[in-house]
Parts: C-alpha cells; sequence; structure tokens
C-alpha cells in the first residue's frame, strides 16, 4: 500500500491541475465573448447652419471672390451677429479690416455695399483723405510700419536766421498703403526705388503734410496701437542738442565768512566780513 503513494499523489496532483486549467480556460473563454460583446454607443450630431468664412487670409482692401470662400457648419446657439449664409451675398464686397483663414465674414468687416472698387478707397474714412508722401528707406522705417499703423510725423526744416528745427507736425497718423515706385535721377537717368506712404488725413493735415514734405525732411515715430494720447512739442533746436551734451555746471560751494567780535565799553557788535 505504501509503495503506490506516490503513485497516488501524482495522480491527484494531475487531476487538480486538469480541473483548475478547465476553469481558468472557461473563465478566459467568458471574459473574451464579454470583451467582444460591441456596447452600443449614442453618436450625438450637433446640427449646424453653414456660414461663409475666409478659406485663406485676406488683407484689408481686399475685394472678394467666390473662391477665397467657404461654408462651414456653426452652432445655431452661438452665431456671430452679422453673418453670411450664402457665398453669393459676399461677391464683390470690400474688407474693412483683415481677415484669417476660417474666421467668419461679419457685415461691419466690410465696406458699403455700394462700394464695388477695392484698394484705398475702399478704407477710406468719407470725412477724410489719402494722401501719399514719397520717403526714402529710413525714413520709411522698413518691416516695421505697415498698412494700420499709426506714425507720428516729424520734420526737419529751416528755422529762418536760427538754424534748424525739428518739429512734430502730425501725431497719431493712420497709414493706409505702402508701396514702392521707380523715379528716374536727372543727374544720370538711372532709375532707383522709391517709398511710397499713403496717409489718411483731413485737409488741414493734408496742407501741414504738404507743406512739410516740400519744405524740410520728414521723420517717422512708429506708435504704440495701445496709445493714442496727443502731446504738443516746443521742438528741437541745434542749441538744444549741443546742450544735451554739456555737463552740469558745478555747484559753487558756500564761502565762509569771518566774522569779529568788537566790544567797545559796554557795548558789543559782531562783524561778518
Amino acid at each position: 500500500m505504501f509503495q503506490n503513494r506516490p503513485v497516488l499523489f501524482m495522480g491527484l496532483a494531475v487531476g487538480i491541475a486538469l480541473v483548475t486549467t478547465i476553469l481558468i480556460y472557461n473563465w478566459l473563454q467568458q471574459q473574451k465573448q464579454e470583451n467582444s460583446d460591441v456596447v452600443e454607443q449614442k453618436v450625438v450630431t450637433i446640427e449646424g447652419i453653414p456660414i461663409a468664412v475666409a478659406s485663406a487670409d485676406m488683407g484689408w482692401g481686399t475685394p472678394i471672390k467666390k473662391e477665397m470662400i467657404r461654408e462651414i457648419p456653426f452652432p445655431q446657439e452661438n452665431l456671430p451677429v452679422g453673418h453670411f449664409k450664402s457665398l453669393e451675398d459676399l461677391q464683390g464686397r470690400i474688407l474693412l479690416t483683415p481677415v484669417k483663414r476660417n474666421e467668419p465674414i461679419l457685415e461691419s468687416k466690410l465696406a458699403p455695399i455700394d462700394i464695388k472698387n477695392g484698394g484705398v478707397v475702399a478704407v477710406l474714412d468719407p470725412e477724410k483723405r489719402a494722401m501719399a508722401v514719397k520717403v526714402n528707406q529710413v525714413v520709411a522705417l522698413p518691416g516695421f510700419v505697415k498698412p494700420r499703423d499709426r506714425v507720428d510725423i516729424m520734420v526737419t526744416m529751416s528755422s529762418g536766421g536760427k538754424g534748424q528745427i525739428t518739429k512734430t507736425v502730425l501725431e497719431n497718423m493712420l497709414v493706409l498703403a505702402i508701396g514702392t515706385q521707380l523715379e528716374r535721377d536727372p543727374a544720370d537717368g538711372k532709375a532707383s526705388p522709391v517709398k511710397i506712404i499713403t496717409f489718411e488725413v483731413t485737409l488741414e493735415e493734408a496742407e501741414l503734410l504738404a507743406m512739410a514734405s516740400n519744405g524740410g525732411q520728414l521723420r517717422f515715430a512708429l506708435r504704440s496701437p495701445l496709445n493714442s494720447a496727443l502731446k504738443k512739442t516746443r521742438g528741437a533746436t541745434i542749441p538744444d542738442l549741443r546742450a544735451s551734451f554739456h555737463a552740469a555746471p558745478p555747484k559753487r560751494k558756500a564761502r565762509r565768512q569771518a566774522q569779529v567780535e568788537m566790544i567797545k565799553g559796554n557795548s558789543k557788535s559782531v562783524v561778518k566780513f
């Protein structure tokens, strides 16, 4: 009997292993079946209203063409004021402000419907004028001044017999456009590029700008878009420039006064010198 005990234990171990294997297999099959059952999920579809947006970046003064716009769905509860549902309604309209790709095109960004020509005329204030001046590359601040920027305009000119003066003549001026044209030098006949900057001005500002450009040398100072304050200055002259380099005069030391006490009889007095 004791001789068969190892065989009995071996058989018992094999039986337990077999039962365990079957149980694990059945559990794995059950888990696999549960994971394979696809739980149907509800897909929530938000219906939007198609509105017109820009298909590419566009600058101000651009006449809108059909290929420049497209339609995308927009949630009805968040529709922007002044949107367009039809692409045909935007044909030929002029942009007053730049728009980015996929940005909705709104009525507030467009020139009046009766304006059909693009460019500076479309973006010009009805009460103002557009005036262009020729400047060199330094004055034009290449790479910094762009359309819709604002600048202060200074002029350096003769101040009668008192030398030259530099004075700010116009402040916070709106730049409408920047371009380049070729001009021939009367001396050698060679053509060279000349920068042209167009400003939006009132009639009075146009007169000042014309006088400044013809009577002196212009300089522009780019303004921050957050600063619209105007500040009148008296201008700068050559003596002002020289004075800015002079050291402050040394302070004079107070001279110590000598004093003598004089006694005469019963009286006493102090004499300072």
